[in-house]
Protein backbone atom coordinates (compact mmCIF):
# COMPACT_ATOMS: atom_id res chain seq x y z
CA UNK A 1 0.00 0.00 0.00
CA UNK A 2 1.30 3.42 -0.94
CA UNK A 3 1.76 6.08 1.73
CA UNK A 4 -0.73 8.91 2.11
CA UNK A 5 1.69 11.43 0.67
CA UNK A 6 2.44 9.20 -2.34
CA UNK A 7 -1.28 8.84 -3.06
CA UNK A 8 -1.84 12.58 -2.64
CA UNK A 9 1.09 13.37 -4.92
CA UNK A 10 -0.22 11.05 -7.67
CA UNK A 11 -3.77 12.42 -7.52
CA UNK A 12 -4.88 14.47 -10.51
CA UNK A 13 -5.82 17.92 -9.24
CA UNK A 14 -8.24 20.12 -11.13
CA UNK A 15 -7.70 23.90 -11.28
CA UNK A 16 -9.42 25.42 -8.27
CA UNK A 17 -11.60 27.52 -10.58
CA UNK A 18 -13.15 24.35 -11.97
CA UNK A 19 -13.96 23.10 -8.45
CA UNK A 20 -15.55 26.47 -7.67
CA UNK A 21 -17.50 26.38 -10.92
CA UNK A 22 -18.99 23.03 -9.91
CA UNK A 23 -20.32 24.70 -6.77
CA UNK A 24 -21.77 27.61 -8.69
CA UNK A 25 -19.20 30.04 -7.31
CA UNK A 26 -18.63 33.12 -9.45
CA UNK A 27 -15.08 34.17 -10.28
CA UNK A 28 -15.34 37.43 -8.29
CA UNK A 29 -15.92 35.41 -5.08
CA UNK A 30 -12.73 33.40 -5.58
CA UNK A 31 -9.29 34.54 -4.39
CA UNK A 32 -6.76 31.94 -5.60
CA UNK A 33 -3.66 30.90 -3.66
CA UNK A 34 -1.87 29.24 -6.57
CA UNK A 35 -3.61 26.77 -8.88
CA UNK A 36 -5.27 24.45 -6.34
CA UNK A 37 -6.28 26.54 -3.30
CA UNK A 38 -8.44 29.62 -2.89
CA UNK A 39 -10.22 31.81 -0.39
CA UNK A 40 -13.99 32.15 -0.77
CA UNK A 41 -15.84 35.30 0.22
CA UNK A 42 -19.34 34.42 1.48
CA UNK A 43 -20.37 38.07 1.08
CA UNK A 44 -19.70 37.86 -2.67
CA UNK A 45 -22.11 34.92 -3.08
CA UNK A 46 -25.91 34.94 -3.23
CA UNK A 47 -27.51 33.64 -0.02
CA UNK A 48 -29.31 30.32 -0.35
CA UNK A 49 -30.77 30.08 3.17
CA UNK A 50 -28.46 27.18 4.08
CA UNK A 51 -30.74 24.65 2.37
CA UNK A 52 -28.30 21.74 2.41
CA UNK A 53 -28.46 18.77 4.76
CA UNK A 54 -25.84 18.93 7.50
CA UNK A 55 -24.31 15.62 8.66
CA UNK A 56 -21.90 15.44 11.60
CA UNK A 57 -19.12 12.86 11.73
CA UNK A 58 -17.92 11.97 15.24
CA UNK A 59 -16.58 8.83 16.91
CA UNK A 60 -16.46 6.55 19.90
CA UNK A 61 -13.73 7.19 22.48
CA UNK A 62 -10.45 7.04 20.51
CA UNK A 63 -7.26 5.15 21.14
CA UNK A 64 -3.88 6.82 20.64
CA UNK A 65 -4.02 5.80 16.98
CA UNK A 66 -7.39 7.49 16.47
CA UNK A 67 -10.51 6.25 14.68
CA UNK A 68 -10.22 7.95 11.27
CA UNK A 69 -12.93 10.61 11.43
CA UNK A 70 -11.33 12.85 8.80
CA UNK A 71 -10.88 9.87 6.48
CA UNK A 72 -14.55 8.92 6.96
CA UNK A 73 -15.70 12.53 6.48
CA UNK A 74 -13.81 12.90 3.21
CA UNK A 75 -14.78 9.42 2.03
CA UNK A 76 -18.45 9.92 2.86
CA UNK A 77 -18.60 13.15 0.89
CA UNK A 78 -16.93 11.41 -2.08
CA UNK A 79 -19.33 8.48 -1.69
CA UNK A 80 -22.36 10.77 -1.72
CA UNK A 81 -21.12 12.34 -4.95
CA UNK A 82 -20.69 8.81 -6.34
CA UNK A 83 -24.40 8.09 -5.80
CA UNK A 84 -25.47 11.35 -7.44
CA UNK A 85 -25.75 13.63 -4.42
CA UNK A 86 -24.15 17.08 -4.53
CA UNK A 87 -21.89 16.99 -1.49
CA UNK A 88 -19.07 19.03 0.04
CA UNK A 89 -16.96 18.28 3.09
CA UNK A 90 -16.28 21.05 5.64
CA UNK A 91 -13.22 20.36 7.81
CA UNK A 92 -10.79 21.98 10.22
CA UNK A 93 -7.26 22.97 9.21
CA UNK A 94 -4.37 20.88 10.56
CA UNK A 95 -2.08 22.28 13.27
CA UNK A 96 1.69 22.15 12.85
CA UNK A 97 2.00 20.92 16.45
CA UNK A 98 0.52 17.44 15.90
CA UNK A 99 1.81 17.25 12.31
CA UNK A 100 5.39 17.45 13.59
CA UNK A 101 4.60 15.76 16.90
CA UNK A 102 2.24 12.76 17.09
CA UNK A 103 0.50 12.47 13.72
CA UNK A 104 2.50 13.65 10.75
CA UNK A 105 -0.58 14.91 8.90
CA UNK A 106 -4.31 15.50 9.33
CA UNK A 107 -5.88 15.67 5.87
CA UNK A 108 -7.55 12.25 5.75
CA UNK A 109 -5.79 9.13 4.57
CA UNK A 110 -5.24 6.69 1.73
CA UNK A 111 -7.54 7.40 -1.20
CA UNK A 112 -9.78 9.69 0.87
CA UNK A 113 -7.77 12.86 1.37
CA UNK A 114 -8.08 16.60 0.87
CA UNK A 115 -5.38 17.90 -1.45
CA UNK A 116 -2.87 19.44 -2.03
CA UNK A 117 -2.02 17.54 1.15
CA UNK A 118 1.44 19.03 1.84
CA UNK A 119 0.17 22.61 1.59
CA UNK A 120 -2.89 21.96 3.76
CA UNK A 121 -0.80 20.26 6.44
CA UNK A 122 1.90 22.93 6.45
CA UNK A 123 1.24 26.67 5.99
CA UNK A 124 -1.89 26.45 3.79
CA UNK A 125 -3.25 29.99 3.19
CA UNK A 126 -1.70 31.43 6.33
CA UNK A 127 -4.75 31.34 8.63
CA UNK A 128 -2.88 29.85 11.60
CA UNK A 129 -0.10 32.41 11.20
CA UNK A 130 -2.66 35.24 11.16
CA UNK A 131 -4.31 33.90 14.31
CA UNK A 132 -0.96 33.46 16.06
CA UNK A 133 0.13 36.96 15.04
CA UNK A 134 -3.15 38.55 16.11
CA UNK A 135 -3.06 36.81 19.48
CA UNK A 136 0.55 37.75 20.17
CA UNK A 137 0.02 41.32 18.92
CA UNK A 138 -2.51 41.63 21.73
CA UNK A 139 0.14 40.27 24.12
CA UNK A 140 2.72 42.83 22.93
CA UNK A 141 0.28 45.74 23.16
CA UNK A 142 -0.86 44.59 26.60
CA UNK A 143 2.73 44.34 27.83
CA UNK A 144 3.34 47.86 26.54
CA UNK A 145 0.24 49.11 28.34
CA UNK A 146 1.46 47.55 31.60
CA UNK A 147 4.92 49.06 31.06
CA UNK A 148 3.60 52.55 30.24
CA UNK A 149 1.03 52.66 33.07
CA UNK A 150 2.93 51.10 35.97
CA UNK A 151 2.59 53.03 39.20
CA UNK A 152 -0.39 55.00 37.84
CA UNK A 153 -4.13 54.79 38.50
CA UNK A 154 -4.48 52.87 35.22
CA UNK A 155 -2.19 49.98 36.12
CA UNK A 156 -3.68 46.50 36.16
CA UNK A 157 -3.93 44.30 39.21
CA UNK A 158 -4.00 41.03 37.26
CA UNK A 159 -3.18 39.93 33.70
CA UNK A 160 -4.80 36.69 32.47
CA UNK A 161 -3.90 36.80 28.75
CA UNK A 162 -1.29 34.21 27.71
CA UNK A 163 0.65 33.80 24.48
CA UNK A 164 0.28 31.15 21.76
CA UNK A 165 2.50 29.29 19.31
CA UNK A 166 1.57 26.54 16.84
CA UNK A 167 4.14 24.03 18.07
CA UNK A 168 4.15 21.42 20.82
CA UNK A 169 6.59 22.80 23.43
CA UNK A 170 6.11 21.86 27.09
CA UNK A 171 8.93 24.24 28.15
CA UNK A 172 6.75 27.22 27.21
CA UNK A 173 3.79 26.31 29.41
CA UNK A 174 5.06 28.61 32.18
CA UNK A 175 7.58 31.40 31.52
CA UNK A 176 8.83 34.67 33.01
CA UNK A 177 8.90 37.73 30.75
CA UNK A 178 10.40 41.20 31.10
CA UNK A 179 13.68 39.95 32.54
CA UNK A 180 16.87 42.03 32.30
CA UNK A 181 15.97 45.42 33.73
CA UNK A 182 13.40 48.20 33.31
CA UNK A 183 14.20 48.74 29.64
CA UNK A 184 12.79 45.26 28.92
CA UNK A 185 9.40 45.85 30.48
CA UNK A 186 7.79 44.64 33.68
CA UNK A 187 8.77 41.23 35.03
CA UNK A 188 5.71 39.01 34.94
CA UNK A 189 4.65 35.39 34.92
CA UNK A 190 3.17 34.21 31.64
CA UNK A 191 2.97 31.14 29.43
CA UNK A 192 2.07 29.76 26.03
CA UNK A 193 -0.89 27.73 24.79
CA UNK A 194 -0.92 26.10 21.36
CA UNK A 195 -2.56 28.22 18.65
CA UNK A 196 -5.65 25.94 18.28
CA UNK A 197 -6.46 26.74 21.94
CA UNK A 198 -6.32 30.51 21.34
CA UNK A 199 -9.47 32.49 21.99
CA UNK A 200 -8.76 34.19 18.67
CA UNK A 201 -9.08 30.78 16.99
CA UNK A 202 -12.46 30.23 18.65
CA UNK A 203 -13.61 33.71 17.69
CA UNK A 204 -12.61 33.18 14.05
CA UNK A 205 -14.53 29.90 14.01
CA UNK A 206 -17.69 31.30 15.59
CA UNK A 207 -17.87 34.79 14.02
CA UNK A 208 -20.64 35.30 11.46
CA UNK A 209 -18.93 38.18 9.64
CA UNK A 210 -16.37 40.95 10.07
CA UNK A 211 -18.67 43.03 12.29
CA UNK A 212 -19.27 40.06 14.58
CA UNK A 213 -15.54 39.34 14.60
CA UNK A 214 -14.81 42.88 15.78
CA UNK A 215 -17.51 42.77 18.47
CA UNK A 216 -16.10 39.50 19.78
CA UNK A 217 -12.51 40.79 19.76
CA UNK A 218 -13.75 43.85 21.70
CA UNK A 219 -15.04 41.57 24.47
CA UNK A 220 -11.83 39.58 25.08
CA UNK A 221 -10.86 39.92 28.76
CA UNK A 222 -7.13 40.54 29.19
CA UNK A 223 -6.94 41.28 32.89
CA UNK A 224 -8.51 43.15 35.82
CA UNK A 225 -7.95 46.53 37.46
CA UNK A 226 -7.74 47.17 41.20
CA UNK A 227 -11.54 47.31 41.42
CA UNK A 228 -11.70 43.85 39.77
CA UNK A 229 -13.25 45.42 36.67
CA UNK A 230 -12.39 43.52 33.45
CA UNK A 231 -9.86 45.14 31.13
CA UNK A 232 -10.67 44.19 27.52
CA UNK A 233 -9.21 44.51 24.05
CA UNK A 234 -11.68 47.35 23.51
CA UNK A 235 -10.17 49.14 26.52
CA UNK A 236 -6.73 48.57 25.01
CA UNK A 237 -7.98 50.28 21.85
CA UNK A 238 -6.61 47.84 19.27
CA UNK A 239 -9.66 45.91 18.05
CA UNK A 240 -9.34 47.48 14.61
CA UNK A 241 -5.69 46.49 14.30
CA UNK A 242 -6.46 42.90 15.29
CA UNK A 243 -9.27 42.68 12.74
CA UNK A 244 -6.88 43.96 10.06
CA UNK A 245 -4.60 41.01 10.81
CA UNK A 246 -7.56 38.59 10.62
CA UNK A 247 -9.58 39.98 7.71
CA UNK A 248 -8.26 37.51 5.10
CA UNK A 249 -8.13 34.58 7.53
CA UNK A 250 -11.86 35.07 8.19
CA UNK A 251 -12.74 33.79 4.72
CA UNK A 252 -13.01 29.99 4.26
CA UNK A 253 -10.61 28.01 2.08
CA UNK A 254 -11.64 25.93 -0.93
CA UNK A 255 -9.63 22.85 -1.93
CA UNK A 256 -10.59 19.43 -3.33
CA UNK A 257 -10.52 15.75 -2.46
CA UNK A 258 -8.48 13.08 -4.21
CA UNK A 259 -11.56 12.59 -6.44
CA UNK A 260 -11.92 16.30 -7.22
CA UNK A 261 -15.01 16.83 -5.08
CA UNK A 262 -15.18 20.12 -3.12
CA UNK A 263 -13.71 20.57 0.35
CA UNK A 264 -14.01 23.73 2.45
CA UNK A 265 -11.30 23.73 5.11
CA UNK A 266 -11.27 26.49 7.72
CA UNK A 267 -10.31 26.97 11.36
CA UNK A 268 -8.63 24.43 13.60
CA UNK A 269 -9.50 24.29 17.31
CA UNK A 270 -8.76 21.03 19.15
CA UNK A 271 -11.73 19.29 20.80
CA UNK A 272 -9.89 18.27 23.97
CA UNK A 273 -8.77 21.82 24.85
CA UNK A 274 -11.08 23.97 22.72
CA UNK A 275 -14.46 23.57 20.96
CA UNK A 276 -13.12 21.36 18.16
CA UNK A 277 -15.21 22.45 15.15
CA UNK A 278 -14.49 24.12 11.83
CA UNK A 279 -15.80 27.65 11.28
CA UNK A 280 -19.46 28.63 11.20
CA UNK A 281 -18.79 30.63 8.02
CA UNK A 282 -17.38 27.55 6.28
CA UNK A 283 -20.27 25.34 7.36
CA UNK A 284 -22.91 27.87 6.32
CA UNK A 285 -21.15 28.48 3.00
CA UNK A 286 -21.07 24.75 2.29
CA UNK A 287 -24.78 24.49 3.13
CA UNK A 288 -25.47 27.26 0.62
CA UNK A 289 -23.47 25.57 -2.13
CA UNK A 290 -24.28 21.86 -1.78
CA UNK A 291 -27.11 19.50 -0.87
CA UNK A 292 -25.17 17.37 1.62
CA UNK A 293 -22.51 18.87 3.89
CA UNK A 294 -20.27 16.54 5.86
CA UNK A 295 -18.53 18.14 8.83
CA UNK A 296 -16.41 16.73 11.63
CA UNK A 297 -16.05 17.35 15.37
CA UNK A 298 -12.77 16.37 17.00
CA UNK A 299 -11.96 13.31 19.13
CA UNK A 300 -14.81 11.25 20.65
CA UNK A 301 -18.45 12.30 20.69
CA UNK A 302 -18.28 13.15 24.40
CA UNK A 303 -15.93 16.02 23.51
CA UNK A 304 -16.28 17.13 19.89
CA UNK A 305 -19.95 16.33 19.28
CA UNK A 306 -21.05 17.67 22.67
CA UNK A 307 -19.39 21.02 21.91
CA UNK A 308 -20.58 20.98 18.30
CA UNK A 309 -24.18 20.80 19.50
CA UNK A 310 -24.07 22.83 22.73
CA UNK A 311 -21.72 25.58 21.50
CA UNK A 312 -21.55 25.78 17.69
CA UNK A 313 -25.08 24.73 16.77
CA UNK A 314 -26.59 26.76 19.61
CA UNK A 315 -24.68 29.90 18.55
CA UNK A 316 -25.20 29.49 14.79
CA UNK A 317 -28.71 28.00 14.72
CA UNK A 318 -27.52 24.84 12.94
CA UNK A 319 -29.58 21.65 13.05
CA UNK A 320 -27.86 18.50 11.67
CA UNK A 321 -30.03 15.89 9.99
CA UNK A 322 -27.87 12.94 11.11
CA UNK A 323 -24.75 12.00 13.04
CA UNK A 324 -22.27 9.39 11.80
CA UNK A 325 -20.49 7.61 14.64
CA UNK A 326 -17.12 6.22 13.53
CA UNK A 327 -15.97 2.97 15.12
CA UNK A 328 -13.06 0.62 14.57
CA UNK A 329 -12.80 -2.98 15.70
CA UNK A 330 -9.47 -2.26 17.38
CA UNK A 331 -10.89 0.67 19.39
CA UNK A 332 -13.75 -1.54 20.57
CA UNK A 333 -11.27 -4.23 21.62
CA UNK A 334 -9.18 -1.66 23.49
CA UNK A 335 -12.22 -0.42 25.40
CA UNK A 336 -13.16 -4.03 26.01
CA UNK A 337 -9.90 -4.67 27.87
CA UNK A 338 -7.35 -5.67 25.19
CA UNK A 339 -3.92 -4.08 25.44
CA UNK A 340 -3.02 -1.45 22.87
CA UNK A 341 -0.33 -3.76 21.50
CA UNK A 342 -2.87 -6.53 20.85
CA UNK A 343 -5.88 -4.66 19.43
CA UNK A 344 -5.10 -5.71 15.84
CA UNK A 345 -5.40 -9.39 16.81
CA UNK A 346 -8.75 -11.25 16.75
CA UNK A 347 -10.44 -11.05 20.15
CA UNK A 348 -14.18 -11.65 20.11
CA UNK A 349 -14.55 -11.29 23.89
CA UNK A 350 -12.81 -7.89 24.07
CA UNK A 351 -14.72 -6.66 21.01
CA UNK A 352 -18.04 -7.61 22.59
CA UNK A 353 -17.08 -6.00 25.89
CA UNK A 354 -16.21 -2.80 24.02
CA UNK A 355 -19.79 -2.43 22.78
CA UNK A 356 -20.60 -0.69 26.08
CA UNK A 357 -18.51 2.29 24.98
CA UNK A 358 -20.24 2.36 21.60
CA UNK A 359 -23.67 2.14 23.23
CA UNK A 360 -22.96 5.11 25.51
CA UNK A 361 -22.06 7.26 22.51
CA UNK A 362 -25.14 6.11 20.58
CA UNK A 363 -27.32 6.93 23.57
CA UNK A 364 -25.70 10.36 23.91
CA UNK A 365 -26.25 11.23 20.25
CA UNK A 366 -29.88 10.14 20.41
CA UNK A 367 -30.29 12.33 23.50
CA UNK A 368 -29.34 15.31 21.33
CA UNK A 369 -32.21 14.33 19.01
CA UNK A 370 -29.92 12.89 16.35
CA UNK A 371 -30.51 10.11 13.85
CA UNK A 372 -27.41 7.93 14.22
CA UNK A 373 -25.54 5.91 11.59
CA UNK A 374 -22.52 3.82 12.61
CA UNK A 375 -19.57 3.75 10.20
CA UNK A 376 -17.13 0.87 10.72
CA UNK A 377 -13.77 2.08 9.45
CA UNK A 378 -12.35 -1.17 8.07
CA UNK A 379 -8.68 -2.17 8.29
CA UNK A 380 -6.97 -4.97 6.38
CA UNK A 381 -6.41 -7.00 9.56
CA UNK A 382 -10.08 -6.94 10.63
CA UNK A 383 -11.84 -10.31 10.43
CA UNK A 384 -15.25 -10.80 8.80
CA UNK A 385 -16.50 -12.41 12.01
CA UNK A 386 -15.68 -9.32 14.07
CA UNK A 387 -17.14 -6.93 11.52
CA UNK A 388 -20.33 -9.00 11.40
CA UNK A 389 -20.54 -8.84 15.20
CA UNK A 390 -20.42 -5.04 15.07
CA UNK A 391 -23.17 -4.97 12.44
CA UNK A 392 -25.34 -7.38 14.43
CA UNK A 393 -24.90 -5.33 17.59
CA UNK A 394 -25.87 -2.09 15.81
CA UNK A 395 -28.97 -3.81 14.43
CA UNK A 396 -29.91 -4.76 18.00
CA UNK A 397 -29.65 -1.04 18.88
CA UNK A 398 -31.86 -0.16 15.87
CA UNK A 399 -29.02 1.85 14.33
CA UNK A 400 -27.94 1.55 10.67
CA UNK A 401 -24.37 0.34 10.23
CA UNK A 402 -22.15 0.41 7.16
CA UNK A 403 -18.58 -0.52 6.35
CA UNK A 404 -16.21 2.24 5.28
CA UNK A 405 -13.42 1.21 2.90
CA UNK A 406 -12.52 4.60 1.43
CA UNK A 407 -8.92 4.28 2.59
CA UNK A 408 -8.23 1.69 -0.11
CA UNK A 409 -11.14 2.24 -2.50
CA UNK A 410 -11.84 5.98 -2.38
CA UNK A 411 -15.43 7.09 -2.89
CA UNK A 412 -16.45 3.65 -4.16
CA UNK A 413 -15.52 2.24 -0.74
CA UNK A 414 -17.89 4.72 0.91
CA UNK A 415 -20.98 4.03 -1.22
CA UNK A 416 -22.51 1.69 1.37
CA UNK A 417 -22.20 4.38 4.04
CA UNK A 418 -23.36 7.12 1.66
CA UNK A 419 -26.54 5.19 0.87
CA UNK A 420 -27.20 4.59 4.58
CA UNK A 421 -26.73 8.29 5.37
CA UNK A 422 -28.85 9.48 2.43
CA UNK A 423 -31.60 7.03 3.40
CA UNK A 424 -31.47 8.26 7.01
CA UNK A 425 -31.67 11.90 5.92
CA UNK A 426 -34.59 11.14 3.58
CA UNK A 427 -36.51 9.52 6.44
CA UNK A 428 -35.60 12.18 9.00
CA UNK A 429 -38.38 14.53 9.93
CA UNK A 430 -37.87 18.05 11.22
CA UNK A 431 -36.54 17.68 14.75
CA UNK A 432 -35.04 20.36 16.94
CA UNK A 433 -31.77 19.75 18.74
CA UNK A 434 -32.01 18.78 22.38
CA UNK A 435 -29.28 20.60 24.29
CA UNK A 436 -27.62 19.15 27.39
CA UNK A 437 -28.31 22.26 29.44
CA UNK A 438 -30.28 25.48 29.24
CA UNK A 439 -28.63 28.83 28.66
CA UNK A 440 -30.07 30.11 31.95
CA UNK A 441 -28.67 27.27 34.04
CA UNK A 442 -26.12 28.10 36.71
CA UNK A 443 -22.58 27.42 35.45
CA UNK A 444 -21.98 24.62 37.92
CA UNK A 445 -25.32 23.08 36.93
CA UNK A 446 -24.17 23.12 33.30
CA UNK A 447 -21.01 21.26 34.29
CA UNK A 448 -23.03 18.78 36.35
CA UNK A 449 -25.40 18.12 33.46
CA UNK A 450 -22.55 17.49 31.02
CA UNK A 451 -20.81 15.25 33.55
CA UNK A 452 -23.90 13.18 34.36
CA UNK A 453 -25.74 13.11 31.03
CA UNK A 454 -22.76 12.78 28.67
CA UNK A 455 -19.93 11.24 30.73
CA UNK A 456 -21.99 9.16 33.14
CA UNK A 457 -20.37 10.77 36.21
CA UNK A 458 -21.97 11.07 39.62
CA UNK A 459 -21.05 14.73 39.90
CA UNK A 460 -18.36 17.38 39.69
CA UNK A 461 -15.83 18.90 42.10
CA UNK A 462 -14.34 22.39 41.80
CA UNK A 463 -10.78 22.71 43.09
CA UNK A 464 -7.77 25.00 42.68
CA UNK A 465 -8.66 28.26 40.95
CA UNK A 466 -12.13 27.13 39.88
CA UNK A 467 -14.17 28.25 42.96
CA UNK A 468 -12.70 31.77 42.77
CA UNK A 469 -13.40 31.96 39.05
CA UNK A 470 -16.95 30.70 39.53
CA UNK A 471 -17.61 33.62 41.89
CA UNK A 472 -16.05 36.04 39.41
CA UNK A 473 -18.10 34.68 36.51
CA UNK A 474 -21.30 35.13 38.50
CA UNK A 475 -20.29 38.66 39.54
CA UNK A 476 -19.62 39.59 35.91
CA UNK A 477 -22.98 38.18 34.81
CA UNK A 478 -21.42 35.63 32.47
CA UNK A 479 -23.30 32.61 33.84
CA UNK A 480 -25.36 32.46 30.66
CA UNK A 481 -22.36 31.41 28.53
CA UNK A 482 -22.05 27.78 27.40
CA UNK A 483 -19.24 25.57 28.73
CA UNK A 484 -16.26 24.25 26.79
CA UNK A 485 -14.76 21.34 28.75
CA UNK A 486 -11.01 20.77 28.42
CA UNK A 487 -10.28 17.19 29.41
CA UNK A 488 -8.58 14.02 28.21
CA UNK A 489 -9.91 12.58 24.96
CA UNK A 490 -9.15 8.98 25.94
CA UNK A 491 -11.85 8.49 28.57
CA UNK A 492 -15.32 9.58 29.59
CA UNK A 493 -13.66 10.55 32.87
CA UNK A 494 -10.75 12.92 33.55
CA UNK A 495 -8.43 9.91 33.89
CA UNK A 496 -6.98 8.89 30.48
CA UNK A 497 -6.38 5.33 31.71
CA UNK A 498 -10.02 4.74 32.68
CA UNK A 499 -11.35 3.18 29.48
CA UNK A 500 -14.60 1.65 28.25
CA UNK A 501 -17.96 2.68 29.69
CA UNK A 502 -17.84 4.20 33.15
CA UNK A 503 -19.96 5.05 36.16
CA UNK A 504 -19.47 6.00 39.81
CA UNK A 505 -16.85 8.70 39.33
CA UNK A 506 -16.48 12.45 39.81
CA UNK A 507 -15.13 14.95 37.28
CA UNK A 508 -12.78 17.48 38.86
CA UNK A 509 -12.35 20.98 37.42
CA UNK A 510 -9.39 22.98 38.68
CA UNK A 511 -9.87 26.15 36.63
CA UNK A 512 -12.54 28.11 34.78
CA UNK A 513 -11.25 30.39 32.02
CA UNK A 514 -13.45 33.19 30.69
CA UNK A 515 -13.48 33.45 26.90
CA UNK A 516 -15.94 36.33 26.70
CA UNK A 517 -15.10 37.05 23.06
CA UNK A 518 -15.56 33.46 21.94
CA UNK A 519 -18.69 33.32 24.07
CA UNK A 520 -17.96 30.38 26.36
CA UNK A 521 -16.27 29.37 29.60
CA UNK A 522 -13.41 26.88 29.34
CA UNK A 523 -13.59 24.38 32.22
CA UNK A 524 -10.22 22.70 32.68
CA UNK A 525 -10.34 19.16 34.03
CA UNK A 526 -7.66 16.74 35.17
CA UNK A 527 -4.10 17.01 33.92
CA UNK A 528 -5.03 18.28 30.46
CA UNK A 529 -2.55 20.81 29.04
CA UNK A 530 -3.44 23.62 26.63
CA UNK A 531 0.13 23.41 25.35
CA UNK A 532 0.87 19.78 24.38
CA UNK A 533 4.31 18.25 24.72
CA UNK A 534 6.25 16.16 22.23
CA UNK A 535 6.53 12.34 22.36
CA UNK A 536 9.86 10.54 22.76
CA UNK A 537 10.03 10.07 18.98
CA UNK A 538 8.35 13.09 17.33
CA UNK A 539 7.15 12.82 13.75
CA UNK A 540 9.51 15.70 12.92
CA UNK A 541 12.32 13.13 13.00
CA UNK A 542 10.78 11.51 9.91
CA UNK A 543 9.80 14.63 7.97
CA UNK A 544 12.25 15.68 5.27
CA UNK A 545 12.50 17.09 1.76
CA UNK A 546 14.05 14.67 -0.72
CA UNK A 547 14.65 15.62 -4.35
CA UNK A 548 12.30 18.54 -3.87
CA UNK A 549 9.47 16.37 -2.45
CA UNK A 550 8.18 16.47 1.12
CA UNK A 551 8.33 13.14 2.95
CA UNK A 552 6.94 12.03 6.31
CA UNK A 553 3.54 13.74 6.26
CA UNK A 554 1.52 10.53 6.48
Amino acid sequence: MKTDIEIAREAHLEPIGKIAEGLGVAEEALFPYGRHMAKLSPEALPANDNKGNLILVTAITPTKSGNGKTLVSVGLSMGLNKIGKKSAVALREPSLGPCFGMKGGAAGGGYAQVVPMENINLHFTGDFHAITSAHNMISAMLDNYVHQHRNTEKQLREVVWRRVLDVNDRNLRHVMTGMGGNANGVISESGFDITPASEIMAILCLAKDLDDLRARVDRIILGYDFETKPFTVKDLGISGAICVLLKDALDPNLVQTTENTPAIVHGGPFANIAHGCNSVRATRLALDLSDYVITEAGFGADLGAEKFFNIKCRAAGLNPKATVLVVTAQALKYHGGASHDDIKLPNKEALTAGFANLDRHIENMKAFGQNVVVAVNKFHFDTDEELDLVKEHCASQDVPCALMEAFVKGGEGAVELAKAVADTVDKAGERDLEFTYEEGDDLKVKLEKIASKVYGADGVALTGNAPKMLRRIKKLGLDHLPVCVAKTQYSFSDNPKAIGDMSGFTITFDDLIINAGAGFIVAKSGSIMRMPGLPKSPQALRIDIVDGEVEGLS
